[in-house]
């Protein structure tokens, strides 16, 4: 597994051609699932998380993380996922929580903190 940085500006260095593409938006940021190709026509998975905020400049800009995951690593990195979410389900469970766009208000009144 290879994890990349972007700068602010949302610059990013291509890697490999893209086949297929699966956009996931979740309240401020938006989570790209990309399978590229090698030039050996192998396959593998970009995930990029990207996170708009305002600059200092007022004007819009992203911040993004990449992380990329080689099929030799699929199955260690499911098992691993689903063992962390599995303990987050149990831990706390899930409530609907509305967040404006802007709003970096956060709400933990529904949070039971003695049940973790």
């Amino acid at each position: 597994m290879y994890f990349e940085d972007f700068d602010n500006a949302g610059a990013q260095e291509r890697n490999g051609d893209d086949v297929y593409s699966k956009p996931v938006r979740a309240g401020k940021r938006t989570y790209f699932f990309d399978v590229k190709a090698t030039k050996g026509n192998d396959y593998y998975l970009t995930v990029t998380e990207s996170k708009r905020r305002v600059d200092k400049d007022g004007r819009f800009v992203y911040d993004k993380h990449k992380i990329f995951l080689y099929k030799e690593d699929f199955e260690k990195f499911t098992e691993g996922l689903e063992e962390v979410i599995k303990f987050i389900k149990d831990k706390c469970p899930v409530t609907e929580r509305v967040y404006t766009e802007g709003s970096d208000e956060k709400n933990f009144s529904d949070v039971d903190f003695d049940q973790l």
